[in-house]
């Protein structure tokens, strides 16, 4: 079962996300372990101090080292990864959630101000990972992505394992068109095509539709 430990300013964030939908289901089951804690534990002084102004001035404040060197010497276990969650780091893919998804072991590091002491980075993280090219409030809600994306792939997550190969970046293309009943709602049909039973016709159609879609939305990906 893999183990994930976030390291947070604000634990609270994820409780309701922790809770929900198929993740919490995976929680109940026993197929991961999630544990949130509070950066300040680790804090020495009686105002439990996370962070000071950076050396050379400038705008914000950053998170001292202290703490963080604490909480991950105490949390980290044997070949584990300690990942921290910065918009500068690796962009998150498919891959790479499927490769966190086969670690026993995770700390996930979420930055907040303007960033963490650098010889955090130097020493005691082994994965910069980014969700996007835009900034957060904090990487709390980078954390919660990552943990979302690579639970998808612990088996018995998601429950029908065939459903995570449809899945739009999985397989490189953007998804197709989705129709329920009824077919016929405020004057907009469903394709007949999807109304036949020619299974081989509907993968077809759905394969063109997705690739049109990534032409149109996403053309970088069919480089």
């Amino acid at each position: 079962m893999p183990r994930i430990d976030v390291l947070t300013l604000f634990p609270r964030m994820l409780d309701g996300f922790l809770a929900e939908s198929i993740l919490g289901k995976g929680l109940e089951r026993e197929l991961l372990s999630v544990c949130v804690h509070d950066l300040r534990a680790w804090t020495t002084d009686k105002h439990r101090t996370a962070d000071d102004r950076p050396f050379g001035g400038g705008e914000g404040m950053v998170l001292k080292p202290e703490p963080v060197f604490a909480a991950i010497e105490q949390l980290q276990t044997p070949g584990c990864r300690r990942i921290y969650l910065t918009p500068d780091g690796v962009p998150l893919t498919p891959a790479i959630a499927a490769s966190l998804s086969r670690e026993s072991h995770l700390v996930l590091l979420s930055g907040h101000y303007e960033g963490i002491d650098q010889r955090i980075r130097d020493s005691v993280i082994d994965l910069e990972l980014s969700i996007g090219d835009y900034v957060l409030t904090n990487g709390t809600l980078a954390a919660a992505v990552v943990i979302d994306a690579l639970s998808r792939f612990i088996p018995g997550v998601l429950g029908e394992e065939k459903s995570l190969t449809h899945e739009s970046f999985t397989g490189k293309l953007l998804d197709f068109p989705q129709y329920t009943r009824p077919a016929e709602f405020r004057g907009m049909s469903v394709p007949e095509v999807l109304l036949s039973g020619n299974h081989a016709e509907i993968e077809k159609w759905r394969a063109a539709r997705s690739l049109e879609k990534t032409r149109t939305v996403r053309p970088d990906l069919l480089k």
